[in-house]
């Protein structure tokens, strides 16, 4: 293995090549929380060429590859493995064009998301794809995990801004489809086999993305409800009355509100207590005002009693203070400690039974433990983590786990809504997903990766 580091440095280079110790530790890891695995090489390629002549040298030597895009995935996805070189999309980062006529958006993989939005917004348009890492994770790891994020229910998930892409095959054979029209249906559609395989089947180097008309102002709205019934009548309401200006509908039980705001003392704009806790985003188009509308949807809501309290912003700082407590899970480590996280969907009329349940059941099996719940819930994307304090660092994740994804299965949810599958939880894809569709999983990756070299070990 050592002979193979050497080899691939004096083919492609030291600039493109380190090897051994010079490996920096930010490659050896993801935020998954797995051991650290400091890989043979890193390559960090700067054109489509060069990676996949890393990938053809890979695949002559049968050298397992890791492709690396922000490490932002909570699931081991880009976690390295013994042995393997890590690929590193990070320096592919341009902006290659932005096509007005089209609203299109060409990009390198490694291009961070935060970057990618404001190109969009300085060329009067939007990129729809928004996430709480966007300052680090990657347009690349985005597509390959199917990433979702705050405005799924306007814009939907990843592959929705998806038009081409740009892809290096297991034997370095480079697929380039870098379609920019909405409408193209010669043949299969191949972009999809791609979007969210967690670079099990390729990797993405370029991507051609769809963009929006800019939206006018967002607004914002903090609700206390009694109770999660209350929560589906105010979302049927707030699709009626907002259509398609409804940017966000987001979900936090008290477990969660009350615990993070009170550990990190953050704004509590509605004064009081309540059963359960909405986030409402609304943007209109160009510069129509969705306050008005919003207004409206709470008005009424609260004439009906369906909501007990409401806080419209008024200004862009009275709008962070509502979401302080939302955007607050980046705070984890330093309120909870170690902790098991899960990314979750479940049929959105059943998320309040299943909230109920696994806290319930997780608190009769460690009295102790702090289990805190949210989500996009007009989505059906449930996150709930789990922090056990008697068992300090030795956390009993595997039993947590066993115990959560019962639930979810039980519920006919997925173990997966955001996050891929990696290393975690692969384990548990048996409960979202059939043997027959399993079996095809299989074929599939055999016949596109027949030496078992891209990401070995995920998803499958």
């Amino acid at each position: 293995m050592t002979d193979f580091a050497a080899l691939l440095e004096r083919t492609l280079g030291p600039d493109l090549v380190v090897t051994g110790a010079a490996v920096p530790e930010r490659a050896w890891s993801d935020w998954s929380g797995l051991p650290p695995v400091r890989p043979l090489a890193l390559v960090r390629p700067r054109t489509t060429e060069d990676c996949a002549a890393a990938v053809r040298l890979c695949a002559e030597h049968g050298v397992p590859m890791v492709p690396q895009g922000g490490l932002t995935g909570l699931s081991g996805g880009a976690h390295p493995v013994a042995g393997c070189v890590a690929l590193s999309l990070e320096r592919m980062a341009a902006i290659e064009e932005i096509d007005t006529a089209m609203s299109t958006m060409t990009v390198g993989a490694g291009c961070v998301l935060s970057v990618a939005q404001e190109a969009a917004r300085d060329a009067g348009l939007f990129l729809g794809l928004d996430l709480g890492a966007r300052g680090s994770c990657s347009v690349g790891g985005n597509l390959a995990t199917n990433a979702g994020g705050n405005r799924v229910i306007r814009y939907g998930m990843a592959r929705e801004h998806v038009l081409g892409l740009e892809v290096v095959l297991a034997d370095g054979t480079v697929v380039s489809s870098l379609n920019k029209m909405l409408k193209n249906n010669a043949g299969y559609d191949l972009k999809q086999m791609f979007i969210g395989s967690e670079g099990t089947l390729g990797i993405i180097t370029r991507a051609v993305l769809r963009l929006q008309p800019a939206p006018g102002p967002a607004v914002s709205a903090l609700c206390g409800l009694r109770d999660f019934d209350a929560v589906l009548t105010l979302l049927k309401a707030a699709r009626a009355g907002l259509g398609t200006e409804l940017t966000s509908f987001e979900l936090m039980w008290p477990s969660f509100y009350d615990f993070m705001s009170k550990s990190l003392n953050l704004p509590r704009p509605l004064g009081s207590d309540h059963g359960i806790y909405v986030l409402i985003e609304a943007s209109g188009l160009g510069d129509r005002q969705a306050s008005e509308a919003l207004e409206e949807v709470l008005g009424a809501a609260l004439e009906d009693g369906i909501l007990e309290n409401a806080v419209l912003s008024k200004s862009e700082r009275e709008a962070a203070d509502l979401w302080a407590v939302r955007e607050s899970p980046a705070h984890y480590s330093s309120v909870m400690g170690p902790l098991t996280p899960f990314d979750v969907g479940v049929p959105t009329a059943l998320a309040g039974k299943v909230v109920a349940e696994a806290e319930a059941g997780l608190k009769a099996r460690w009295p102790d433990a702090i289990a805190l719940s949210y989500g996009h819930i007009g989505d059906s994307n449930l996150h709930l983590v789990v922090n056990i304090p008697s068992a300090g660092q030795d956390q009993p994740t595997k039993a947590v786990a066993d115990y959560v994804y019962g639930v979810i299965r039980a519920a006919g949810g997925t173990v997966s809504a955001e996050h891929g599958i990696g290393v975690i939880k692969r384990g548990y894809l048996g409960y979202s997903r059939t043997p027959e569709e399993l079996a095809l999983m299989r074929r599939l990756k055999v016949a596109m990766d027949p030496q078992g070299i891209l990401n070995p070990g995920k998803v499958l």
